[in-house]
């Protein structure tokens, strides 16, 4: 073969997978579509995202090997989404228990809005491995771990080896605890106390569980923002440097 006909063979291959990618997109979003229209609990039938994507059942097929393939993309898409939206809210803009309730706000009210799309996020599919919603949870996690993790550096503190040790499972089990909260309060008959006072209450108990954790162990944790935290930390490391 010519190169300049397996140029045109890569080059219709490379057209043809991003076809793929971009009909699996479709369809993708099609059951996000029909899932933000049913209750939460509501299971969407392939039909119906057929429909939405303007395509048969057959085609659908062909980009995804059966039905629990579906559900996992359609669930990663979902947690993917929820991560993009607290992503920002990981800055070092503000305080500690600051960007504590930001990181909480977005959460909560993503949730708020799209009560479906949290339920099947949220739906157990372990034979597929670590669920989406893990990693969702584990990205925030390492974010607010990363916060601490300088708030403590820039205090001069050395942690000892076992608090080195429980800070990511301890920081993982306090977020995942939020969203366990948060689905309560989504189903709840009456969604009651109201958005605000729930993400209050939230990122209130977070920061009382950091804080009480540093104050057993002697720490007074400064009302700083975590930028400066980091600035006092950076201009520390350089003097010590010199």
């Amino acid at each position: 073969m010519s190169s300049e006909s397996g140029e045109l063979l890569d080059g219709r291959r490379r057209r043809w997978q991003e076809h793929n990618q971009v009909r699996r997109q479709v369809i993708i979003d099609a059951a996000i579509a029909v899932l933000e229209r049913q209750a939460p609990g509501e299971d969407f039938q392939v039909q119906d995202v057929a429909d939405e994507a303007k395509m048969s059942r057959t085609v659908i097929y062909r980009h995804f090997s059966d039905r629990s393939d579906l559900d996992r993309a359609v669930q990663t898409e979902i947690c993917e989404n929820i991560g993009a939206q607290m992503l920002p809210a990981l800055s070092y803009d503000g305080t500690p228990d600051q960007i504590i309730h930001r990181i909480v706000g977005g959460f909560v009210r993503w949730a708020e809005a799209h009560p479906s799309l949290y339920w099947f996020g949220e739906r157990d599919l372990t034979q597929w491995g670590p669920s989406p919603l893990s990693q969702a949870v584990q990205q925030v996690a390492e974010g607010i771990e990363g916060i601490m993790t300088i708030v403590v550096a820039a205090l001069g503190v050395e942690l000892s080896e076992d608090d080195r040790a429980a800070l990511d499972p301890w920081v993982f089990g306090m977020i995942g605890a939020v969203f366990a909260a948060v689905r309560r309060w989504l189903e709840r008959d009456v969604r009651e106390p109201s958005t605000e006072a729930t993400i209050n209450i939230l990122s209130e108990s977070i920061w009382l569980q950091i804080n009480g954790m540093a104050l057993s162990r002697g720490l007074n944790l400064p009302d700083l923002p975590v930028a400066d935290l980091l600035q006092m930390l950076s201009h520390s490391t350089s003097s010590d440097d010199q």
